[in-house]
């Protein structure tokens, strides 16, 4: 079973929904970089259950742990590694039915595959794995900010079902603040659909029902010159973290699908002479940031979309590990909704992929970036 992500900056992530702990070993994170605990912890609380009435009521403290590769609050050089205990579990709740594939989980496909499966909650197939990721995206983070103290990484939510934000706007504001996007429990700062989106998701928790949508994340501050033209194109290793992220299902850069209906002449971003700098740039950025999968110094900007969470409240039919037509019900703790606790998720995955194409292209750029160290 593979956990490992990435190529230089590399994690690999560790434990199940309901055992003892999960965590990741951090390799590859160069020496000597700051790391501020309280914004790990900051960015894992985001992600936790239990932060508002439209999300998982299971109550973890998820208080991180290091165990390796720092001191005194500066990386080592050698792995980093992080934990979290679980505090909350209840495998009991899920004894009654464990016996049945539950519709639309990994169930079936986990026991198909290994003949084996965790007991209860969803084993290495859980969202409670993303807590990993969490903490290892905050690393990422950190050590990008070192090198490139421009950079910005924002996700917010952008769309519950039918209702849309506007999410043009949204990309384009660059005075768009975290704070801005916290400040209400669906973590979409269009103040005109919030209360909106919040009564829909409300109203679907009271059927015992669920809803999908759309997260956006926008990165400003990237040098161009990152990603690799063929296989590991900086966008398709993107799309790759956000896809392996529980849930996902689809995910489109710059105009995306809307693209696919445009002439050439219409979708073209032409390059210009920037008057003040000389520098050369792009006059608009239909792309999102990146082309021929190298970044070109634009702001990136993609979309993710996420299915309803597939544990609902209601009378379902399925089968048994012995193939024998059964019927379920589900009574435990889950979210309505999975876009607001998946928004630093979509943050986290977006930084260990710059992280590692970013100590790629140290390693063999003959351009320098233009870097300030603190």
């Amino acid at each position: 079973m593979s956990s490992i992500f990435g190529k230089v900056f590399q994690v690999s992530t560790f434990g199940e929904s309901h055992g003892k702990a999960l965590g990741v070993i951090i390799d590859g994170c160069p020496a000597n970089i700051p790391l501020c605990h309280g914004l790990i912890q900051k960015q894992v609380n985001r992600r936790r259950p239990g932060q508002s009435g439209i999300t998982s009521p299971r109550n973890e403290p998820d208080k991180i742990i290091c165990l390796s590769g720092e001191e005194n609050y500066r990386t080592l050089g050698s792995p980093l590694t992080f934990m979290v205990m679980n505090k909350d579990q209840k495998p009991e709740e899920y004894k009654k039915n464990n016996h049945i594939f539950r519709n639309s989980h990994a169930d079936f496909t986990t026991y198909q595959k290994y003949g084996i499966m965790a007991s209860s909650g969803g084993g290495r197939s859980s969202a409670r794995e993303a807590v990993a990721r969490t903490i290892a995206g905050s690393v990422a983070h950190q050590m990008l900010s070192h090198f490139l103290p421009a950079i910005r990484i924002l996700a917010f939510v952008s769309r519950v079902g039918p209702i849309v934000a506007a999410t043009n706007e949204l990309v384009a504001d660059e005075q768009l603040q975290p704070d801005q996007i916290d400040a209400h429990p669906t973590r979409c700062p269009d103040q005109a659909v919030q209360t909106a989106m919040l009564e829909y998701i409300e109203e679907l928790m009271t059927r015992g029902d669920t809803i999908g949508g759309e997260i956006t994340c926008v990165i400003r501050g990237l040098p161009p010159g990152l990603g690799e033209p063929v296989f590991d194109k900086l966008n398709s290793d993107l799309a790759k973290a956000m896809m392996s992220i529980p849930a996902a299902r689809y995910f489109h850069q710059g105009n995306g699908y809307e693209s696919t209906y445009h002439q050439g002449s219409e979708n073209n971003d032409p390059l210009s002479v920037e008057t003040n700098t000389g520098n050369i740039i792009y006059t608009t950025n239909k792309a999102g940031g990146i082309e021929g999968g190298i970044s070109t110094g634009a702001p990136i900007f993609f979309q993710v979309g996420f299915k309803p969470p597939s544990s609902i409240q209601h009378q379902q039919s399925s089968v048994t590990k012995q193939g024998i037509p059964s019927t379920y019900s589900l009574k435990g703790r889950y979210d309505p909704c999975v876009l607001p606790r998946a928004a630093p998720i979509v943050e986290s995955m977006a930084c260990l992929v710059l992280a590692d194409h970013y100590l790629r292209q140290k390693i063999q750029s003959w351009i320098p970036f233009k870097e300030s160290r603190s």
